[in-house]
């Protein structure tokens, strides 16, 4: 499914402190999840302030869905349209653990992808169109628009009928104070 991959232009400065491209190609980071979903991972940061001194590719390390503490992640998704009937009987925790979410930190299952992270995302639509699930309502959102997520429960179900892109941002948050309050439908 993957369609067009990003070229990932990164800069920096040589020895003598003049601006340079570090890195000008496609992504090697390239993942696939689940049928037709790939991420393709640009970069991520450690810190907060960001440490700008070194010259190595951050997006290099391991990691799942959410931000490392105290930095950030982008990355850009490309979500295949949902084809007939979700399976049943799938492993909810088991696809937390895939995304490198503690399934312990979590609400409400609306949907076999909901996920929560402590995270601001901001999620970017590049391409298409797709359904954000919440806890008891959803939104449709198309290229063009932009959402700004503040660590609610979500799922992304791209219902349209061709593929979607997203860049996503997530930066590292604090707790927010409603997870301990535990929504459930009624």
């Amino acid at each position: 499914m993957e369609k067009n991959p990003v070229r990932r232009i990164v800069t920096g400065h040589d020895a003598d402190g003049k601006a340079v491209v570090l890195i000008d190609a496609p992504t090697p980071y390239v993942n696939q999840r689940g049928e037709g979903n790939v991420t393709q991972l640009m970069w991520i940061t450690n810190e907060s302030p960001v440490d700008l001194s070194h010259n190595r590719d951050q997006a290099s390390q391991k990691t799942g869905v959410p931000p490392p503490r105290s930095g950030s992640i982008c990355r850009i998704v490309d979500f295949a349209p949902i084809k007939g009937e979700l399976p049943h009987g799938v492993d909810h925790n088991e696809i937390l653990k895939q995304m490198g979410i503690d399934p312990a930190t979590q609400g409400y299952q609306r949907h076999m992808y909901t996920h929560r992270t402590r995270s601001i995302d901001y999620a970017i639509v590049l391409d298409g169109e797709i359904d954000m699930l919440l806890d008891d309502t959803q939104v449709h959102v198309k290229a063009g628009d932009i959402m700004v997520q503040q660590g609610t429960n979500h799922a992304w179900v791209n219902n349209s009928g061709k593929p979607c892109r997203i860049c996503f941002v997530l930066i590292d948050s604090n707790e927010p104070p409603a997870w301990k309050k535990g929504w459930k439908p009624k």
